[in-house]
């Protein structure tokens, strides 16, 4: 009851959508304002990366574009607990109780995303799309939810996907083997295109929600709703049937063209190597509807942002699934230097030996991008990465602890695998149940954490430094 009323509480202080997201973010000094004319080709990502770990960045008037883009909306994973209302410890949390019970979505019959309405649509004179990485084949949609629905049911799914821009209404999409594939093949085998939305500048919830791990026909227009504690409001598409985030800054429409595929890439992606060009599935747009003012938001591709909003509702969803068969499974975490999709930590109290390598079975189960997993005891913190490695330091022996798994499907964005078939590794890093107490007792300094140092350190080191030197003479 404690958790729920602490959620509830938390909710109350979650700003309301991007544009208060981003109001939120400049009162406490972490939104920076670029000036006007900033290059949308290489200089705008080029500005962002260098603030990506401190601040968001609004660019106003990108090479004379009257709509303003922004970046940078996540720096660190404490400011995704912000977006929600919530605090680091409770994000995980709360992020599971979303997925657990999700609040549907409401649907009005108007709605500011559809205030301007292009029907003719030329997509790089009237959105400023930029050009992120050096090697990028062009500019690209990097932080639109692309929303389908299935052909047979009208159920939404809510993703991101890598657009490119190949023409004023043509984008080149990569589908990798998950929900909205699938909802294209239905469509294609039945001889007909997929209607989809493109939907740009929303609530970070919805941007969260989206890189949930939920099942086939599970809508994360939901979680996003339970997230925040009301109902996402949505709206008919002008020209199809799916609906969209009333709220949202950008809204395109279109459709995944049947049996048609066209070059798409090189794109730099999350583990921040060239996504390869390849032919891929293509979009053709219908209409683009924004607000009569709207705020265009791209993440550059490998960036902070691109690991940290992947990162996160990933972990929620795989401390779901282990806590399923592993109630002592305690806390999870995508590792940074593991691109927040690779490499996994997971914090449990254990049992019995043998238990880690069920454990790290289990994980790897849980999503294919998993390549190596490291099981650590209760005591080490997997939020810092020197006390994962000092675990496998002390706790873990090649010869014995160790899981390998060859000819398993991983992340076609690997380039160290065959198309996506590759290896994984499990580390048990856990001290033996049977160990003497002292063998692996962490070293203590007693009284470290009531030390307080503003009472025992002199104000002005430099002068007491003089004080000392000179009584020494």
């Amino acid at each position: 009851m404690r958790t729920e009323n602490l959620a509830r509480a938390a909710m109350a202080e979650a700003p309301k959508d991007l544009r208060a997201w981003l109001a939120h973010l400049a009162e406490r000094g972490k939104l920076a304002v670029a000036r006007e004319g900033v290059a949308l080709a290489d200089e705008l990502a080029a500005i962002s990366k260098r603030l990506e770990r401190e601040r968001a960045v609004l660019f106003p008037r990108p090479e004379g574009h009257e709509i303003p883009v922004v970046a940078n909306l996540f720096a660190a994973r404490d400011w995704v607990a912000e977006s929600i209302g919530s605090d680091e410890e409770q994000l995980l949390t709360r992020f599971l109780a979303a997925a657990r019970a999700p609040l549907p979505s409401r649907e009005v019959s108007s709605a500011p995303v559809q205030e301007v309405i292009h029907s003719k649509v030329d997509l790089l004179r009237q959105l400023p799309i930029p050009k992120h990485n050096e090697r990028d084949s062009g500019p690209y949609i990097t932080a639109g939810l692309l929303i389908a629905r299935n052909p047979r049911n009208g159920t939404q799914n809510v993703s991101i996907h890598r657009c490119q821009i190949s023409g004023p209404n043509r984008i080149g999409v990569l589908l990798l083997p998950r929900h909205t594939l699938s909802y294209f093949r239905m469509a294609e085998e039945a001889g007909g295109a997929l209607e989809i939305a493109i939907v740009i500048g929303v609530h970070p919830a919805l941007m969260l929600a989206s890189q949930a791990i939920a099942a086939l026909d599970e809508d994360e227009m939901g979680i996003a709703g339970a997230l925040l504690g009301h109902a996402i409001e949505v709206v008919k598409c002008k020209t199809n049937s799916v609906r969209v985030p009333a709220h949202a800054e950008i809204v395109i429409e279109g459709r995944i063209l049947p049996g048609v595929r066209e070059p798409e890439g090189p794109f730099g992606e999350f583990p921040q190597y060239y996504g390869p060009r390849a032919d891929r599935e293509v979009i053709e747009v219908d209409m683009i509807t924004h607000r009569a003012q709207p705020i265009y938001h791209t993440i550059v591709g490998g960036g902070y942002e691109h690991l940290i909003l992947g990162g996160v509702p990933r972990e929620a969803t795989l401390l779901q699934h282990l806590q399923r068969s592993f109630p002592n499974v305690l806390d999870v975490r995508l590792t940074r230097g593991g691109t927040c999709r690779y490499h996994l930590a997971i914090k449990m109290h254990k049992i019995a030996d043998g238990e880690p390598k069920n454990v790290i079975m289990s994980a790897f189960g849980a999503h294919y991008d998993i390549k190596q997993v490291v099981v650590v005891d209760k005591d080490v913190n997997i939020s810092d990465p020197d006390e994962i490695e000092w675990a496998v330091a002390t706790r873990f022996q090649a010869d014995r602890d160790l899981v390998v798994i060859s000819g398993a499907l991983g992340s076609k964005l690997d380039p160290t695998t065959n198309n996506g078939i590759g290896a994984k590794m499990g580390l048990d890093a856990t001290v033996p149940v049977d160990a003497p107490e002292l063998e692996f007792k962490r070293i203590h300094v007693k009284g470290e954490e009531d030390v307080d140092l503003a009472a025992v350190l002199e104000k002005d080191p430099n002068a007491a430094f003089s004080r000392v030197v000179s009584r020494a003479r």
